[in-house]
């Protein structure tokens, strides 16, 4: 099989320009390039102040998309997030206005915090990447992703996304603190302004765009495929989970690893890929039993488990 020349180079450099801001966290960063070439969206879960919009805008800006954050607070309703229609009286007809939603990159900040109603106002752009109103179909801008975030220790006044919520999510990442280094070398580069303000742009969106579909024509193998839907299948037979991951678990754990070999620099797939990927592919779409959770076993603990109990191909 042969590599494809300048992948490795484009997605560094977008990495690169990325750790300007971000400091430390390269393997998250690479997550995210993963979900953004696979068309998927990003679920972030974890505490305020680890530089989740930070990390958006800094990729936003790197790749000249368009970004737009939304604040979810309980009185925020669904035509805020897709728009809605008004009578324009010059015109004699209705208008669209359009909703928060209509931008390449959207941050819908502490989703959980807003109504069932309004998250689920989220699912048919993210699946379809175009909203209906009042009949009437718009289509997102390309490229097109939603990161939303949500902090895993505060529970008061929050809605729990629903299940099928949380399966159009493409993954789930955590950042995580920063090393002391890290967070001394955050000090140095903020001491006089955000390095965000001159962060330049190095790829277009029609790069992103091309590089969408290059990705598809990245080839894995039939045993690797097998090798997936073990994983996948074995999630449903597990003690410790009263939901397995879904079919639709299994696809993006496929485009994931298919990604993750592109930004390596090769058109074939590896199982090291899979195995890289399955855990923030898949362990937000299973459910802990009750009895795991009082043992304070972790999805990732099952996922890292199923790895260790089926053999991978050897290609």
């Amino acid at each position: 099989m042969s590599k494809m020349s300048k992948t490795p180079e484009t997605i560094k450099n977008i990495i690169d320009n990325v750790e300007k801001v971000i400091i430390g966290k390269r393997e998250v960063v690479e997550l995210v390039i993963v979900s953004l070439l696979s068309e998927g969206h990003v679920l972030i879960e974890d505490m305020p102040g680890v530089g989740k919009t930070s990390l958006i805008s800094a990729l936003a800006r790197s790749v000249s998309c368009s970004f737009k954050r939304i604040q979810f607070t309980p009185d925020i309703m669904p035509s805020d997030i897709t728009g809605f229609s008004m009578f324009n009286q010059k015109l004699g007809d209705f208008e669209y206005h359009k909703g928060l939603i209509m931008s390449q990159f959207v941050l819908a900040d502490e989703i959980n915090r807003t109504s069932p109603k309004t998250q689920s106002s989220l699912l048919e752009v993210m699946e379809e990447s175009r909203v209906t109103v009042d009949g009437n179909i718009y289509e997102m801008p390309a490229p097109f992703i939603v990161f939303a975030t949500q902090n895993p220790i505060e529970y008061l006044g929050t809605y729990p996304l629903p299940e099928a919520q949380l399966d159009r999510f493409f993954m789930k990442i955590s950042m995580g603190y920063p090393g002391k280094d890290e967070e001394l070398s955050i000090l140095e580069r903020h001491a006089k302004s955000s390095p965000l303000s001159s962060l330049e742009t190095v790829v277009s969106p029609e790069d992103i765009v091309l590089m969408q579909k290059e990705v598809q024509d990245v080839h894995i193998d039939s045993s690797v495929l097998e090798y997936i839907v073990a994983i996948t299948r074995a999630t449903r037979s597990q003690k410790s989970l009263l939901l397995g991951a879904s079919p639709r678990a299994t696809l993006c754990l496929s485009r994931a690893a298919g990604a993750y070999a592109y930004i390596q620099g090769r058109n074939y797939c590896l199982p090291d890929d899979v195995m890289k990927l399955a855990a923030p592919v898949l362990s937000h779409r299973v459910i802990v039993s009750h009895e795991a959770r009082l043992k304070k076993i972790s999805p990732e603990n099952i996922i890292s488990d199923i790895l260790g109990s089926i053999k991978p191909p050897v290609l």
